[in-house]
């Protein structure tokens, strides 16, 4: 496999120029699944400090459950997103997730307690868990190659978008917090009797309008394809981009079934030698995008910035400008990541990282506080969501073959799920021990390693076709 050259010339004439109208729109609606993965992750930041208060949380290792308790549920949710999608089809996947969606944003809302709230809590991470492989899975078997890269990275674009309004909506609605506030003042305080449950029911809004335009979309074609439902797929295919468009996709995506008629079932294939090396960098990609760090960042946001010299209300507001970083930054992927190219992007991004990480743990070494920390963590964040936040799933929707595609995303999300639960999990344990310098200079370590294992391993996939990756990638004939 040579990673450092592009797979070229693999492009369709019938192939579309830009995507079309209704392209937009399913893409967009999928992606909604996104941008309640952003919502209903980061809103639990700003209405820690809250329902804490409420529930009468003092150990470490509860606050740690309750902030890391959806992640049991995104685990459990990327274990069974992978079989439905191929039983029942990407379409109705999706629709589940929105149920849980609104479920958990209710539930949560109204838990008068602790064991309540993280029941709640992981019953969204299953729509996490779905919805975050499902939804760029669903927008690459849409898409056409020459704009796979941009369409699937919309689904970052909305989780980011979906993070940024969760940051809003915290900020709106908590109230000052008075400076020198004693405990007995903060438990009668509006903030943590009613605050931080309106924050977690306002998730719920998004949430309904995805179940609703969800139930418009139509099933992804190769799905069809797959269910010998070839006439329905070429309708979805016509309406992407036109009659030849379909004729030439439905006879590669056909081509492809025939030639793995033999191969057996898609679980026993997921370790076929030829899969092996492909689900291999799926994992890796997953694992490293969450334990880079950046996560920590948003999850912990308010105990970061307190430790920079930030009161309660400067941080709400230092997490919102996170938000807005990550926001604009995202935008710009979306008109790099076809034109720069997947590998390059992952490279920027994992150099990058390891160096802010290194000076941001310079800077609490030397004690510097307030503005140089925020400027570092802001161009922390502004490389993450140019590079690895967007790039990492658009790499897990392409890279795995047809055949196995579901199986493997959901292999790969459950790595990323069950890295990130490490990662928040752990994080109060190793901030407690290396202090933040350590913590960030242990970050770095992990992505200095990861720009050597995406040097020597990741290849480049922009503007190739699902079936000519398929196979290059498997040792097949272009």
């Amino acid at each position: 496999m040579h990673n450092d050259l592009p797979m070229q010339g693999l492009l369709s004439d019938s192939v579309p120029a830009a995507p079309n109208a209704y392209l937009w729109r399913i893409c967009l609606v999928a992606a909604l699944g996104g941008l309640l993965f952003g919502y209903d992750w980061v809103v639990i930041g700003g209405a820690k400090l809250f329902y804490e208060a409420y529930f009468g949380v003092h150990d470490p290792a509860m606050s740690g459950w309750l902030m890391s308790s959806a992640l049991v549920g995104c685990i459990a949710g990327a274990m069974c997103a992978g079989t439905l999608a191929d039983r029942y089809g990407r379409r109705p996947s999706l629709i589940l997730a929105s149920v849980l969606f609104v479920a958990s944003a209710v539930g949560a809302a109204s838990a008068d307690g602790a064991t309540v709230f993280a029941v709640f809590r992981i019953i969204g991470g299953i729509g996490i868990g779905l919805a975050s492989g499902l939804s760029p899975m669903y927008i690459a078997e849409v898409s056409p190659a020459a704009s796979r890269g941009r369409l699937v990275a919309i689904n970052q674009l909305t989780i980011v978008v979906g993070v940024l309004l969760a940051q809003l909506i915290n900020l709106w609605i908590a109230r000052p917090v008075s400076p020198g506030m004693d405990a007995a003042a903060m438990l009668q305080s509006w903030n943590v009797q009613h605050g931080w449950r309106w924050m977690f029911l306002c998730g719920g809004v998004p949430a309904v309008f995805f179940l609703m335009l969800a139930l418009l979309i139509p099933e992804s074609p190769r799905w069809l394809s797959r269910q010998g439902r070839d006439e329905q797929a070429a309708v979805v295919l016509a309406r992407i981009g036109g009659a030849d468009y379909a004729r030439d996709v439905l006879a590669a995506i056909r081509a492809t079934h025939h030639d793995h008629a033999a191969s057996g079932s898609r679980r026993a294939s997921l370790l076929a030698p030829d899969v092996r090396p492909i689900l291999v960098i799926g994992i890796v990609l997953a694992v490293f995008q969450q334990w880079c760090g950046i996560n920590v960042i948003f999850n912990y946001a308010q105990d970061i910035f307190a430790s920079a010299g930030f009161d309660v209300n400067d941080a709400l507001k230092s997490i919102v400008a996170t938000g807005a970083v990550n926001l604009v930054f995202t935008v710009l992927a979306l008109r790099l990541v076809d034109s720069w190219g997947r590998r390059r992007l992952m490279l920027v991004g994992a150099g990058a990282l390891a160096v802010i990480y290194a000076l941001i743990g310079g800077a609490y070494a030397l004690h510097v506080m307030g503005l140089p920390v925020l400027m570092l963590v802001l161009a922390a964040i502004a490389m993450y969501a140019t590079t690895l936040a967007p790039v990492t799933w658009v790499l897990l929707a392409e890279i795995f073959p047809d055949r196995i595609r579901a199986q493997a995303v959901s292999l790969g999300v459950f790595s990323l799920w069950t890295a990130c639960f490490v990662l928040t999990y752990t994080f109060p344990w190793l901030n407690a021990r290396l202090g933040p310098a350590g913590s960030f200079w242990t970050y770095g370590l992990i992505c200095a390693a990861g720009f050597v294992f995406i040097l020597r391993r990741v290849p480049e996939t922009s503007g190739v076709t699902l079936e000519a990756m398929e196979a290059r990638l498997t040792g097949g004939r272009d």
